[in-house]
């Protein structure tokens, strides 16, 4: 593989991903603090990006899929001399570990004397963070499976995805609690108000690693027009089949279980991610270069959602936007606001790019 191969596929990837925060960055906020008053689907603008920001998620985890397991398998060494699996190993423990940090209950750290039951409930959720981590440990298992089963990538992701598609429904309605911990059970589904539990989401990790695998396996296949058609083929059945199960009724068992675990809506999303990556690589073919901030914004993914997070959000250590203006600002201000965000962390990563720079020209 040359050179300019190597940055053209870094082009297509951090455009997924740099796509997928900034739309996560401009969610978060305007969600957190929009008046009640404007988050009504009788207006076009917002019942667009309602929509949207119903795909962000999915795509923001499929993207991490990709990239996870396009990287882990440009290096071309059995699972054990993968380097790549200790840096995994690593990836896995600090996005858990961050996870759970984001929703600490206490300042104080280790004295809970003072933590309610609330704020226990809340720090034992299961967000993004935890999902995608577990979503990469269950990608190395994957990988190492394919391995030694001699499966291939795209049988052994598949099915592992289906592992947390298909059961999801009934995991759905099923009171975890009686079963395992609370910390435990929130992995299982939302009933004790996890965002993101593993069944169905990390699926969709699941699901980005076939083509992060197909990526790395076919290293010029990304420059073909064939392979951004098939993409935009392989959605398109997959939202048509969506409709066809929600048009005749065939998730009627499941109709107790909210919408993001229902056949029709994991199989629309998948066939909505697909569609959407088959436009980003269609369009990546006539570029040769892109703005450095992007490939800058995609690479600083983990530190954009913390520090994001963080200021509408808040911690035990600090307030957030939400406690001051919490879903009381009208539409310009937030528009504005969310403008201010993704600028505030475009500017950080341009800070900490040239802090980098510098601190390597003083070692040098």
């Amino acid at each position: 593989m040359t050179q300019t191969d190597k940055k053209h596929r870094i082009i297509f990837i951090d455009l997924m991903r740099a796509f997928a925060v900034l739309q996560m960055v401009q969610g978060h906020t305007v969600d957190a603090l929009l008046a009640p008053e404007f988050k009504s689907l009788d207006y076009p603008v917002y019942a667009i990006w309602n929509f949207m920001r119903g795909m962000t998620a999915p795509i923001f985890m499929f993207t991490s899929g990709t990239v996870f397991t396009y990287l882990f398998r440009l290096v071309d060494e059995p699972f054990e001399k993968n380097p790549r699996v200790k840096k995994g190993i690593k990836r896995f423990l600090l996005l858990v570990f961050l996870g759970y940090l984001l929703r600490y209950p206490t300042y104080k750290v280790i004295d809970f004397s003072d933590v309610t039951k609330q704020q226990l409930d809340i720090f034992f959720t299961v967000d993004v963070l935890q999902l995608i981590g577990f979503g990469l440990f269950f990608l190395m298992l994957a990988a190492y499976l394919s391995e030694k089963l001699r499966f291939g990538d795209t049988i052994t992701f598949l099915l592992m995805a289906l592992l947390f598609i298909v059961p999801s429904p009934f995991f759905a309605l099923i009171d975890w609690l009686k079963y395992f911990p609370q910390p435990i059970a929130n992995y299982f589904n939302s009933a004790n108000g996890s965002l993101f539990p593993l069944f169905p989401w990390a699926g969709y990790v699941l699901s980005g690693g076939i083509l992060g695998s197909h990526l790395a396996r076919n290293p010029m296949v990304f420059k073909t027009n064939k392979f951004s058609f098939r993409l935009l083929i392989i959605g398109s059945i997959l939202i048509l089949f969506s409709a066809a199960n929600l048009y005749f009724d065939m998730g009627r068992y499941f109709n107790q279980a909210s919408d993001s675990y229902t056949y029709d809506t994991i199989i629309f999303r998948i066939g909505f991610v697909l569609i959407t990556t088959g436009i980003i690589s269609y369009i990546s073919q006539s570029i040769n270069s892109i703005p450095r901030i992007l490939i800058l914004i995609g690479r600083n993914t983990l530190l954009i959602y913390v520090v994001h997070l963080m200021i509408i959000y808040g911690s035990a250590w600090n307030p957030g936007l939400y406690k001051v203006f919490g879903n009381s600002t009208p539409v310009s201000t937030t528009i504005l606001i969310a403008l201010g965000m993704i600028s505030l962390m475009t500017l950080m990563v341009i800070l900490l790019n040239k802090l980098r720079i510098k601190n390597k020209q003083l070692v040098t």
